[in-house]
């Protein structure tokens, strides 16, 4: 249930402690589309960066609707991770693509209160399928994130408490009213002009139940396992300083660091 160090990846406190300085940090997401010919194409977005799966603090109102709504409140504190994640509809076309480039995804900070880029590389998957549509794929998504949690060190609460579907509610917890109700809209990409033939798929609703089938239904939470990581620091002009971090598997199989660190030029 742990990587095979059992230590955070080299790079991750200080990517968190750049994340902590700048407000509302958000990243670019690129994944690899196919055309009707079938040729590879880009797909890039901006996405709100949630922080690292499975931990995400409350905001005082998601706390007391957590409290109100989920057995215990949610989850106990027990797992961390060096996995970040972000959250989205089911209806966009990245969770296709994701699926048919077997899941390849990179991710890009540019944190200008720091003047650092940082480039995450790795494979990407989505869990939080209320419904049990699609029960095997997300047992598959659950099987490989599984291995990149970490027991915290100063666990509070039973490892067998902690639950899959407790952990993705308390991101949907995380979001307003408002933009929960966003995963009510009409399906994204169809013209305006096309009115909705479910008439729960409307513009500007408030959802504060928690278990909303509907919204519930569409929101996913998407999780990164990295696999190379690229620092650039532009803060100094006359010294610019890059370093990639590499997953190194055969590293972690004989009780090593499971990343090799490499500084190269900018």
């Amino acid at each position: 249930m742990a990587t095979a160090d059992n230590a955070p990846a080299p790079w991750r406190d200080l990517l968190k402690s750049h994340m902590d300085q700048t407000p509302g940090y958000e990243f670019t997401i690129a994944t690899v589309g196919f055309d009707e010919n079938q040729r590879p194409i880009p797909r890039v977005r901006t996405c709100g960066c949630r922080g690292f799966f499975p931990e995400v603090k409350l905001h005082p109102k998601s706390k007391e609707d957590m409290e109100q709504q989920v057995k215990d409140g949610g989850n106990p504190d027990t797992y961390e991770s060096d996995m970040l994640c972000f959250t989205t509809d089911i209806r966009m076309e990245k969770l296709d693509q994701l699926e048919t480039s077997g899941h390849a995804v990179e991710a890009v900070f540019w944190l200008k209160d720091v003047m650092t880029q940082w480039r995450v590389k790795g494979k990407a998957f989505a869990i939080g399928d209320p419904r049990g549509e699609d029960l095997e794929r997300e047992k598959d998504a659950r099987k490989e994130l599984h291995t990149f949690l970490r027991v915290k060190k100063n666990c509070d609460g039973s490892i067998s408490d902690w639950t899959w579907d407790r952990a993705t509610t308390k991101y949907f917890a995380n979001h307003s009213p408002l933009a929960r109700g966003s995963f009510k809209f009409p399906s994204p990409g169809l013209p305006r002009s096309q009115d909705p033939k479910d008439p729960a798929l409307q513009m500007g609703q408030r959802v504060t139940d928690l278990h909303d089938p509907v919204a519930r239904g569409n929101f996913r939470v998407v999780v990164i396992q990295p696999e190379e990581v690229e620092r650039l620091d532009l803060s100094n002009q006359e010294d610019m300083r890059r370093w990639k971090w590499t997953r190194s598997s055969s590293n972690a199989e004989k009780g090593q660091s499971g990343w090799i660190e490499t500084e190269v030029w900018p």
